[in-house]
């Protein structure tokens, strides 16, 4: 993925008074995954309800990403806390399909006609997007081709699955139209592992569903495995690895264990077990057991969980930089992105407040507003510059910094990564190519890095969220 705006932006002047630094976070490797800035539960209901039309009005729409959020799986694994509902009773999947049809198409009349709209990349997620038949697939890749203007086979669309729902019918039809990667859940191949992770399943079932997988010829295969499951160990560890690695898939993505509340782990543990910096230790060995084995066995590290085999196909768009480009975001879960205004609908981990949320997606007739989000502009802005290109291994070149804010990382951000360096989580080759990136000790730091980085005001917001 590269990292140039697709529009080179006036420098802007330094900000006259940023934010005060937040307070150092304590040095733990394993809090929370961070992958997106502001987090979720930073979100309120955005009092002014502005138009999608207005807020979409002069932004860049040649490079968007669209993804589309199908909140339904046949079981809920102990560890998720992900927006998914267990089945869809009655005629909840044709509902909830209904809506996004009609949601799809404010959103792409939101666009406007004013220029160009583009969109560089589509993904599927969940949930599990697989949860639909083959039919409501279909239906799926027609509301993003007809309604969004997607060429679903002329960009990268990549789908998540889990073993029970790759079935050959369903692989077909996606890879008809045009699925370049499929990320399959595996988390374990030993089935012990999986039970303690309240995930059912039986290794035999998920090699038939590798071995489906292979069948259709998509491009891409993703496994995902996750570490620090009770009892796991270094060798059971390794052995679920190369049991993934028989399959030569082109990435994988190694995720740690996190036991957070209202999912089944944090009930069985009190929502305690988290804290142990016994099991910290545990997860940070084998996390490095697992880059280590990767490395040996050709993949590139392309950050703290994704790992890429050297001479796997090009997978992601050429075009599209996470920190600069637009994301539209379809269904309950989904958030979407301008340069001002991350936006979605409301979120939950709790059942009955994910089931409220669908009932009310579905009954939705009027899609041309924002409810949810927070305003990103100004520090924040520059935040999550940072940091979505610091957890990156490639890093950030700050010549690119310096052209979209007129500003260098190090003035803006000096404390935070004066820290960061004297932890030895900076790799300090970055002084000669113009690259601000992490050493492999930092990646190693990613989920605690992250959080490092959140502003205070975000930080508040989502403390509040978590009293509730």
């Amino acid at each position: 993925m590269t990292t140039t705006p697709t529009t080179p932006t006036t420098p802007t002047a330094r900000p006259v008074a940023p934010t005060a630094a937040p307070a150092p976070a304590p040095v733990r490797p394993y809090q929370s995954y961070v992958y997106a800035y502001p987090h979720k539960t930073a979100y309120r209901p955005l009092p002014d309800r502005p138009s999608l039309r207005e807020e979409w009005a002069g932004e860049d729409k040649r490079a968007l990403q669209l993804y589309a959020h199908i909140p339904f799986c046949e079981v809920r694994c102990g560890f998720c806390n992900l927006f998914t509902r267990i089945g869809a009773p009655g005629e909840l999947t044709t509902r909830y399909l209904d809506a996004l049809d009609r949601q799809a198409t404010a959103v792409r009349d939101a666009l406007g006609d004013t220029g160009p709209v583009r969109f560089a990349a589509a993904a599927f997620g969940g949930g599990t997007p697989t949860f639909l038949t083959a039919g409501e697939l279909e239906r799926l890749c027609d509301i993003a081709e007809k309604r969004m203007g997607v060429d679903l086979r002329a960009v990268p669309l990549s789908v998540e699955s889990s073993p029970a729902t790759a079935t050959a019918d369903r692989l077909a039809l996606l890879a008809d139209r045009g699925t370049t990667r499929i990320s399959l859940g595996v988390q374990s191949f030993v089935d012990g592992e999986a039970r303690a992770a309240v995930r059912p399943q039986r290794r035999s079932d998920v090699e038939a569903a590798l071995g489906r997988i292979r069948a259709t010829r998509i491009p891409v295969l993703n496994i995902d495995l996750i570490y620090g499951i009770d009892g796991q160990t270094e060798r059971s560890w390794l052995t679920s690895l190369d049991a993934a690695l028989a399959w030569h898939p082109e990435e994988l993505y190694l995720y740690p264990l996190y036991v957070r509340p209202l999912t089944g782990l944090g009930r069985l543990a009190g929502g305690g077990a988290a804290s142990d910096a016994a099991w910290d230790a545990q997860r940070l060995c084998l996390y490095r057991a697992g880059r280590d084995h990767l490395l040996a066995h050709g993949y590139d590290q392309v950050s703290l969980r994704m790992f890429r085999r050297a001479d796997a196909p090009p997978q992601g768009p050429d075009d599209y930089a996470c920190q600069t480009d637009g994301m539209i975001g379809l269904g309950c879960g989904a958030r979407s992105y301008t340069s001002r205004l991350h936006y979605s609908f409301d979120y939950a981990v709790g059942m009955p407040e994910i089931r409220a949320i669908i009932d009310r997606f579905t009954a939705t007739e009027d899609f041309a507003r924002a409810e949810f989000g927070r305003r990103v502009d100004g520090e924040e802005a520059r935040r999550r510059h940072l940091l979505q290109s610091l957890l990156q291994a490639a890093g950030l070149p700050r010549a690119e910094y310096r052209q979209r804010f007129g500003t260098d990382p190090h003035d803006d951000f000096p404390d935070e990564l004066a820290r960061f360096a004297a932890l030895g989580w900076l790799d300090g080759s970055g002084d000669r190519d113009g690259r601000l990136r992490l050493s492999p000790e930092g990646l190693a730091h990613s989920d605690a890095l992250g959080p490092a980085l959140f502003s205070p005001a975000v930080r508040a917001a989502m403390a509040v969220y978590e009293e509730k």
